[in-house]
């Protein structure tokens, strides 16, 4: 069987053999990765790593590799946005899966863990500002998903036709893809957090209901979906990474989860500036958990 040769232009490599944006080797890689929004949150994290293997940085994307009581892991910012994401998650899995040399997929596939640490703003009154949201569920509001072939296979498409129309979802809008979590991640994390389905939307003001002078199309959407519900679950918290993260993981055989800090409690209409306490718990739950990881 002829292996496709990925042309130079869809997976660039830079002269010194790294990815073109995240600056890696494929050798700096680990089979876990924590993925976080701030370049700030790398040091955070790699500050409790028993030791660092290396460090990279490009524009946003900064990386740190090292061990966590004995299990080797890697630590990268992606910045902000669904984009980020698209770029971030397909360059891991080159490192991963393509052989530089010869451009081509490797005969034995190497599965990547995915876990986004990330905060977030709560939907439901009950949930406080200090939780950690799981989100056994990501809900895109962004289209990226639909842009990959086997979008549907990876989906819950009856969910998410039970929420369009619900909600009464605006068609100019990109439909909303519902995929779930990885079962096993799940399993791991789900008796420290509070389970959800959380929305990742394509921006911070508008797409998640917020009003400064452009008014949103739909002022009534935020209640629509606090009120939504799909047998005993509903939406918990927005984000705006996460569905992008499941769905590329889950289309290309990756397990991957998000779990938030819920910073900003959006019934209530409060905020926590000072949330580095709260994040800092969050880190160190998933570091012991991960360290866990079979």
């Amino acid at each position: 069987m002829q292996h496709r040769v990925i042309p130079s232009s869809e997976l660039i490599i830079n002269d010194d053999g790294t990815v073109f944006h995240l600056h890696l080797l494929p050798e700096q890689l680990a089979d876990i990765v924590i993925l976080v929004g701030d370049p700030a949150r790398v040091d955070l994290i790699a500050e409790r790593f028993d030791d660092v293997e290396c460090r990279v940085a490009n524009r946003e994307f900064r990386t740190v590799t090292g061990h966590y009581k004995g299990r080797r892991m890697t630590v990268l910012s992606t910045g902000i946005g669904i984009g980020n994401i698209d770029i971030c998650v397909t360059e891991l899995d080159a490192l991963a899966n393509v052989d530089f040399a010869t451009r081509t997929v490797k005969e034995e596939f190497r599965q990547l863990t995915l876990v986004r640490l990330g905060t977030s703003g709560a939907l439901q009154a009950d949930i406080e500002v200090g939780e950690v949201v799981f989100a056994r569920t990501s809900v895109g509001f962004d289209s990226l998903l639909g842009y990959y072939a086997g979008r549907d296979s990876v989906c819950n498409v009856e969910m998410e036709q039970h929420f369009t129309e619900s909600v009464g979802w605006q068609k100019k809008l990109p439909t909303p893809y519902f995929v779930d979590a990885d079962k096993e991640l799940w399993e791991l994390f789900k008796d420290s957090v509070t389970e959800g389905i959380t929305i990742a939307a394509p921006g911070f003001y508008a797409p998640q209901g917020r009003y400064v002078r452009l008014q949103p199309a739909d002022q009534d959407l935020n209640a629509k979906i606090e009120a939504w519900r799909y047998g005993e679950r509903r939406i918990t918290n927005f984000e705006m990474e996460g569905s992008a993260l499941a769905g590329l993981a889950a289309l290309m055989g990756h397990r991957a989860a998000t779990m938030c800090t819920i910073i900003a409690q959006r019934i209530a209409k409060k905020a926590q500036t000072d949330y580095r306490p709260y994040v800092e718990r969050m880190i160190t739950m998933a570091l012991d958990g991960l360290a866990t990881l079979k």
